[in-house]
Parts: C-alpha cells; sequence; structure tokens
C-alpha cells in the first residue's frame, strides 16, 4: 500500500504553519442564527412560572441582588411575583439594559407586580462576609413580598432558607422572567442609594461608578481614606485604610447602619421615597 506522504511534510521551503493547515481537515462553518456575524441571544422566558401554575403551584417569586462586587454601599436584593396577566414587555437581564430601559422597567414592574426590597448595610457585609449578607438580604426580600410565595427562584448557585420550595439558578437573571425582573428592581434601587450616599460623601463619585473598583474610585480612596459607606475587608479599602488614620477621614453617618431596610413596593412608589432616601 502506497501512503501518500504529502499531507504529512511540507513542500520544500513552504512555512511549516502553513503545511499544518494544509493537512488539517477542514472544519464546517457555523453560521449564526439572524443575521450574518451577531449571534442572538434569547432574553427571559416565563416558561418556568409558567409550568409550576399550571402543576397549581402559585405564586412564584423570583428574586436577585446587586451590589456583591463594589467596594462601598450596601447589597440590595429584590423578590418579585409577576402578573402571567400583566407582564411588561422588554423584561431582561439588568446587565444587558441601559440605565435609561432600566428606569422604565423598574416603574412598569412595580405597577404591576408584587415587588418587596431588602437592604444589607455595609456594617452587615463586614460582620458577616458578602456572600452571607447577600443571602439574608435575599431571603429578608422574599419574607416581605405582600404574598407568600410558594415557590421562589433565585440567581446564583445557593438555595435561600425559605419556608417555600426554592430553586437556585445560575445565569437565572438571563434565563427567568421573575428573576430578570428582580434583578431590575434590585439594580435601579441600589443606583437610586448610591446617588443619594454621594450627596453625603461627596469626592468620591459613588453617583457615577456606584461604588465598584474603577480607576476613580481608587484614586479617590487613595486620596481621601475610605468612609464608613466602605467595606473593609475588601483588598483595596483596607490598604486605602492602612494608608490613612481613621481621625483623618470625616466621620460620615451610615444611613444602614442602625437598621437594615426592608420594603413593600406598591404601585407607582418610589424606592428613595420608601426608605426615606
Amino acid at each position: 500500500m502506497i501512503r501518500d506522504k504529502s499531507a504529512r511534510k511540507p513542500a520544500k521551503g513552504a512555512p511549516q504553519e502553513d503545511a499544518a493547515k494544509q493537512a488539517a481537515p477542514a472544519k464546517a462553518a457555523r453560521v449564526p442564527a439572524g443575521k450574518k456575524g451577531i449571534i442572538a441571544i434569547a432574553p427571559p422566558s416565563f416558561r418556568r412560572e409558567r409550568a409550576l401554575i399550571k402543576r397549581g403551584i402559585w405564586p412564584v417569586a423570583g428574586c436577585d441582588e446587586a451590589g456583591r462586587g463594589p467596594l462601598a454601599g450596601p447589597v440590595v436584593a429584590a423578590a418579585v411575583i409577576l402578573d402571567p396577566d400583566r407582564i411588561p414587555r422588554g423584561i431582561d437581564d439588568s446587565k444587558r439594559l441601559t440605565a435609561e430601559e432600566r428606569e422604565k422597567l423598574f416603574d412598569k414592574i412595580c405597577a404591576t407586580a408584587q415587588v418587596s426590597v431588602a437592604v444589607a448595610s455595609t456594617a452587615r457585609i463586614d460582620r458577616d462576609n458578602i456572600l452571607r449578607a447577600s443571602l439574608w438580604a435575599l431571603k429578608r426580600a422574599v419574607v416581605a413580598l405582600p404574598q407568600p410565595p410558594q415557590h421562589v427562584f433565585v440567581d446564583g448557585r445557593d438555595r435561600l432558607d425559605t419556608p417555600c420550595d426554592c430553586e437556585a439558578v445560575i445565569g437565572g437573571d438571563g434565563i427567568v422572567l421573575s428573576i430578570a425582573a428582580a434583578s431590575i428592581v434590585a439594580k435601579v434601587t441600589r443606583d437610586r442609594l448610591m446617588c443619594a450616599l454621594a450627596q453625603d460623601c461627596p469626592g468620591y463619585g459613588f453617583e457615577q461608578h456606584k461604588g465598584y473598583a474603577v480607576p476613580e474610585h481608587l484614586d479617590a480612596l487613595d486620596r481621601l481614606g475610605p468612609t464608613v459607606h466602605h467595606r473593609s475587608f475588601f483588598a483595596p479599602v483596607a490598604a486605602a485604610r492602612a494608608k490613612h488614620m481613621p481621625w483623618t477621614v470625616e466621620p460620615v453617618q451610615d444611613l444602614f447602619e442602625v437598621a437594615e431596610v426592608e420594603v413593600q413596593v406598591e404601585a407607582g412608589a418610589e424606592i428613595g421615597a420608601s426608605t426615606g432616601l
């Protein structure tokens, strides 16, 4: 049997990588859905909620939080029970929406759904750690709903210790519509709170970066030192605290230090007014 060695050995004078490409089998071209070069991302759906409704399980809530990653500010959790007959159009993972889109959907969700919000303070985050504080806020948001849910979907890996069944969905804010709605409520609420904190702590730019570790925020931390709204055990904050003696930082009352906030949002209500901010 005679074997063709040309597939294994490059032609004389040809680059090695070109020969390898010639010898490799051709791969089938992947054609994305829709327009060429654009991959469509399916929006979250109400499919899982409807499946439970068909089994007689109702109400069904979705919950999500905002603010695990920032260096400053509270964690805000929201729980939402969507009305199957009045679901606002355009609900999506809050990260895929613009600030303007989130604000509009926030109003529509609060006007048509059962909504509750819980806030875990910076003091609780420092005491319990960010994961436990987030789970605490998520559970409090579920408990604060006007109508106790029979089933809860939560974004992430961790199930909540709730009186009803709880199902954790990784990437749930992009899959389950109720979780996506909760992500919008939590994000808008926290953004408003950070804008309020910016008035008490000028110079840090909370109204712009919402407490995240962007260069402008890190520069302000280095120049001004941390406030009581900063999370003490996050590395950049700890470094700034080591540089600035405690008495060099102007004391600012932590608006969430005395008691965390739980809110039931009524139709048309504004979160800022409900929390006293």
